[in-house]
């Protein structure tokens, strides 16, 4: 007979488990303990929350950007229309900066600052040399504090190869440029960008030399990962009832068929001689980004990780964008001198990264967690460290917060905050959310109220 939740639990760190795998598994109704059911079919709030950083480079056409009006009737602009279909399950953030972002006393660098600073509020050391320096970033604040809640603390994600030395804008080392998650002040975290070696981070069971194994034998013979985890599915697929079977058969194909597209990714990648991206990437860049948002998505999911950041392009970068009708660099054209027609390609360009972000967006809100949506237990920041390119200025910066952070946010508003309301306050914010408070991050000066 097959159990139900009232006389039988199943662990919520259960994977099915074969040669050099260890599949996590999405929430299931039989993972919650009978109080923890009750409360949510009451309308509670028992499932973690999970945390995001986006980022996106060289600014964006603010115009395009920005809504006219404040409060819950406003309409989305071009840049941001994308996230229409959406619109009621995020705050679009006006106001926010970095200080630390600017010079200072330091000159040139804004791209290098933009980065360093967006998750440290930090400044950066303007140095080439090894003597790097900059501070903690929220996301490894977060993973210290409640990181060991998961099989991995954090996951930190790329599409651009990081590097970690060398002069990359104007004295300040590629370390700045490349990486937006410090784990020490002069530790960062570099992405990762080739979607097999996050498949495998995520999925295999992490003991050494038999993940190469395993794949080493999986392509040999064409066989899938789940393969291996099939005998393991099908005696825990005996004990689960109706709804959790139907939702193991739904999360075993999206995972198979991921698996599938980064398999044709990898049949199909390509190494570019003056472009550093690793072999086994995808042709697209637009593909690229799918499949790491996929992977974000999975690991939210199955509650591998709980934090993450995925820096979509490094900031600097000069990126043409020839599928979408722009020729020209991202960075030449960032500094537009008030061209129109600049202009016009840039806001293109952050249009085509917004809607990457809503394909990730449609994701987390597709996958069903309790009585609402994985996004409904999420915080996902996506924005820049730059305002507009041209001025390479760090205040009103384009941010947006999707997800209602387990129903603590309120969603669905443009928020217009006080001219230099520094971006660590909306840190310190999502910290508290997550079981993480903080006193301090950055130049910090306080929580933002207005979230809620």
């Amino acid at each position: 007979m097959t159990k139900s939740w009232q006389s039988w639990q199943l662990p919520r760190r259960t994977f099915l488990k074969g040669l050099g795998t260890a599949i996590a598994l999405p929430m299931f109704d039989a993972m919650m303990p009978r109080a923890a059911r009750a409360s949510a079919l009451a309308g509670g709030k028992p499932l973690p929350k999970r945390m995001a950083f986006v980022y996106v480079p060289n600014g964006a056409n603010m115009a395009d950007w920005t809504p006219k009006a404040v409060g819950s009737e406003f309409e989305l602009p071009f840049v941001l229309e994308p996230l229409k279909a959406n619109q009621k399950d995020l705050l679009v953030l006006s106001g926010l900066a970095h200080d630390k972002g600017r010079p200072n006393g330091d000159g040139a660098g804004d791209h290098a600052r933009a980065s360093a600073t967006f998750l440290t509020g930090c400044q950066a050391r303007k140095t080439a040399g090894k003597d790097i320096k900059v501070g903690i970033s929220v996301d490894q604040v977060a993973a210290e504090k409640v990181g060991n809640q998961t099989r991995l603390p954090s996951l930190e994600l790329g599409t651009d190869k990081a590097r970690l030395a060398g002069n990359c804008d104007s004295g300040y080392s590629c370390a700045y440029s490349f990486n937006i998650s410090w784990k020490g002040e002069a530790t960062p975290m570099p992405p990762e960008v080739n979607p097999r070696l996050v498949f495998d981070r995520l999925f295999g069971n992490g003991e050494p030399g038999e993940m190469d194994e395993a794949r080493i034998k999986r392509d040999r013979y064409r066989k899938s990962i789940l393969d291996f985890a099939l005998d393991d599915a099908k005696k825990l697929k005996a004990e689960l009832g109706y709804t959790d079977r139907r939702k193991l058969d739904e999360y075993l194909t999206a995972v198979r068929e991921l698996e599938q597209r980064i398999e044709r990714a990898n049949n199909f990648a390509v190494e570019l001689p003056d472009y550093d991206r690793p072999k086994g990437v995808p042709r697209s860049y637009e593909e690229h980004l799918k499949l790491q948002f996929d992977l974000l998505a999975l690991a939210f999911q199955t509650d591998t990780t709980r934090i993450s950041s995925f820096i979509m392009a490094h900031d600097g970068s000069n990126r043409q964008y020839p599928f979408i009708g722009v020729r020209d660099g991202h960075h030449d054209l960032s500094h537009h001198g008030g061209d129109e027609e600049k202009k016009n390609k840039i806001a293109k360009i952050n249009r085509f990264h917004a809607t990457q972000f809503a394909y990730f967006i449609d994701k987390l809100k597709s996958i069903k967690e309790g009585e609402g949506t994985l996004l409904d237990n999420c915080m996902i920041v996506y924005g820049s460290g730059l305002g507009d390119g041209n001025r390479h200025n760090h205040d009103n910066l384009p941010v947006v917060l999707a997800g209602k952070g387990g129903g603590t946010i309120q969603t669905g508003r443009h928020v217009r905050l006080e001219k230099e309301t520094p971006m660590a306050n909306l840190f310190l914010s999502m910290l508290d959310r997550m079981g993480a408070p903080t006193e301090r991050l950055g130049d910090s000066t306080g929580l933002l109220p207005q979230l809620s």
